[in-house]
């Protein structure tokens, strides 16, 4: 199993075998490791400011000890500057304590916003690359999680929880040499402490790490389930599931509530604990050293400094304690972000691409099959040759195959075999600026970008004037209601273009394709939300959309297929215009085609123009009959 289809296949799995366990971690380090890289001289500098300001922090209890058992002594016999020293080494120590760890905590800061800055624009530019397969199967939300809680887990931690663990650690060693340095019996005693910490801390994590990798997938599903929510918000309303999906809601906050509860419970037991451990130890230490002190086989000095130092031993861990619920929280979520990482693009840029900047637009199926990852064949072996500048219109049934021979055609997904080629040209060897440029689809959902009418419109062509970008607007029919708008070509259509209809949104979405000058235009039941009088504005806008001549000049015939006719070659020769393939139930739209391709469970069964067709008695024929009873 691959890593990538692994971090998908597991990605709601809160209970991991050991193997995968491990390979997740080592993922997840290696994503740390990549993000540590450019930044690793900072990295470095603030270790080491951690280990000095640790050090000066663990000197307070020695100072002591030697104040009390030396200077003191020495200051009785006259002699005070032992005392002097050692309050000055003690004031130096603090200085330089406050002032390394002042240092260590915005260096920490910066380091990590670099961190956190690269992670966050990484996973963006990732999620844009990875294939419409991956979209299609990968809920927004689970995105929209990976982006936002994820993230968030991991600014908590890398902010402010590393450099306590971090610290909180180094000063607990550096005591503990401390205490072995003073007397290496009570650092036996210390030691010893450390073995029931140890088995607690295993618990503790074996335990709390199930139970944050289930917090970061009930988080996820309710973040699906709110953004599910308010994206259809018309159809929440139009279906009154207001209380239904209320009702969802409530019980996925409960599933998180109960999962945030148990880790509570979990470190109600594990700060506790630790706390206890070090209160005993501290006890035993004081016990032990007031025996010896007694015998003479110790001095007060050392004892006071040794109990000081078995304290201040055991400070961190109510803190590491707390930072430890974060490192689990945000290893979960580092998981999670390694695992959409490692999901690969399945249609990938060439590795030797083939320059076509100015197609003429004929399409070739040569051999086709498809099939969805590795389900059933859905497009059998298909032979077909759309010459440039034809018009041809896709029909039949729901699931036929239309869309998907269109999504192949726009290289949203890639050909399982056989090659589908564009003037000659692999689509697989295309680059991907000259595939995007030279075909263009416009689909049934008309989105629109926040932002201005004008941007929207500019969108295949950012450097377009505005002059541009208006003759566009009314080649398609849409300027009149433009210049109607508030603030006409500069209006906000903001919130998904909900400040204007369905119909001038796929209107606009038009005027985008107009501008762009593409060889080859998809239009994918681009017409199915225009009413009857805006698809009558738009048809003439489509018909003049369609003539448009692309910039390589008029298109050349080609030679038929094998498998489908070429009945309408000769017209799409002559025309001149760009070639145009049209998905479409409304068949006022197919009339305007100069071929009709007839779909059905993926072959194309009937080749012809509209007027053979409708003559023929076939499955066009039918369609044709039914939409006109329609109208009746």
């Amino acid at each position: 199993m691959s890593n990538a289809t692994f971090g998908t296949a597991n990605e709601d799995n809160t209970h991991l075998s050991k193997s995968d366990s491990k390979t997740v971690r080592r993922r997840s380090l290696a994503l740390l490791a990549t993000l540590i890289r450019p930044v690793r001289l900072r990295f470095w500098l603030t270790i080491a400011t951690v280990v000095l300001s640790q050090a000066a922090r663990v000197a307070g209890p020695a100072l002591i000890a030697f104040g009390i058992d030396h200077a003191l002594p020495s200051l009785q016999a006259g002699d005070n500057l032992p005392l002097v020293l050692t309050g000055v080494a003690y004031l130096l120590a603090a200085i330089a304590t406050a002032g390394l760890t002042a240092l260590y905590v915005t260096s920490t800061a910066r380091l990590s916003q670099a961190m956190l800055l690269d992670l966050r624009v990484r996973v963006f530019r990732h999620t844009q690359r990875l294939s419409l397969e991956f979209h299609e199967k990968y809920t927004s939300g689970r995105i929209i999680a990976r982006q936002t809680s994820d993230l968030e887990a991991l600014r908590e931690l890398l902010d402010s929880g590393v450099s306590s663990l971090a610290s909180g650690l180094l000063f607990m060693v550096f005591t503990a040499v401390t205490v072995f340095a003073l007397d290496w019996r009570s650092g036996l005693i210390v030691l010893a402490a450390g073995v029931p910490m140890y088995f607690l801390s295993r618990w503790y994590q074996k335990h709390s790490q199930i139970v944050f990798r289930e917090s970061r997938v009930v988080s996820a599903r309710l973040i699906v389930h709110f953004v599910e929510t308010m994206t259809g918000i018309r159809a929440v309303k139009a279906f009154r599931k207001e209380t239904e999906n209320a009702e969802t809601y409530g019980q996925l906050s409960e599933d998180y509530r109960l999962v945030t509860v148990r880790s509570i419970n979990l470190n109600g037991i594990f700060q506790p604990g630790l706390v206890l451990i070090g209160n005993v130890c501290v006890a035993v230490v004081l016990l032990f050293g007031g025996f010896r002190v007694l015998d003479g086989d110790l001095a007060v000095g050392v004892l006071l400094a040794l109990i000081l130092s078995t304290k201040r031993f055991f400070q961190p861990v109510d803190q590491m304690a707390m930072f430890y619920n974060s490192f689990q929280s945000a290893q979960a979520a580092l998981e999670k972000v390694s695992g959409l990482l490692e999901e690969v693009p399945t249609v990938r840029p060439p590795k030797n691409p083939v320059a076509l900047r100015d197609a003429r637009g004929a399409v070739d199926f040569k051999g086709v099959e498809f099939r969805y990852g590795d389900g059933p064949v859905v497009i059998p072996t298909m032979d077909l040759h759309i010459p440039a500048g034809q018009t041809v219109a896709l029909v039949g049934q729901t699931g036929a195959g239309k869309s998907t021979l269109a999504k192949l055609i726009a290289r949203f997904y890639d050909v399982s075999s056989g090659s589908l080629t564009l003037d000659g040209v692999d689509l697989r060897s295309l680059t991907t600026t000259d595939l995007r440029r030279n075909i263009v689809m416009v689909t049934q959902e008309a989105f629109l970008f926040s932002g201005s009418v004008a941007d929207n419109i500019a969108l295949g062509r950012p450097e377009a004037s505005r002059a541009e970008i208006e003759d566009a607007a009314r080649a398609v029919g849409a300027h009149e209601f433009i210049t109607e708008l508030p603030e006409g070509y500069d209006t906000d259509v903001n919130k998904r273009g909900g400040r204007v209809s369905s119909g001038q949104r796929q209107l606009i979405s038009f005027a985008r394709a107009f501008l762009a000058r593409p060889a080859v235009l998809i239009l994918d039941e681009a017409t199915s939300s225009l009413d009857i009088p805006s698809e009558r504005l738009v048809q003439s806008g489509l018909a003049r959309l369609l003539r448009a001549t692309s910039d390589a000049g008029s298109p050349a015939g080609a030679p038929g297929s094998s498998d489908a006719g070429s009945a309408a070659e000769g017209s799409a020769a002559a025309g001149g215009g760009r070639t145009a393939l049209i998905i479409a139930h409304r068949l006022s739209t197919v009339e305007t085609a100069d071929r009709v391709l007839v779909v059905h469970d993926g072959r194309v069964v009937e080749d012809g123009t509209p007027a053979e067709l409708i003559g023929g008695g076939g499955r066009f024929a039918d369609l044709h009959g039914a939409w006109k009873d329609s109208l009746v």
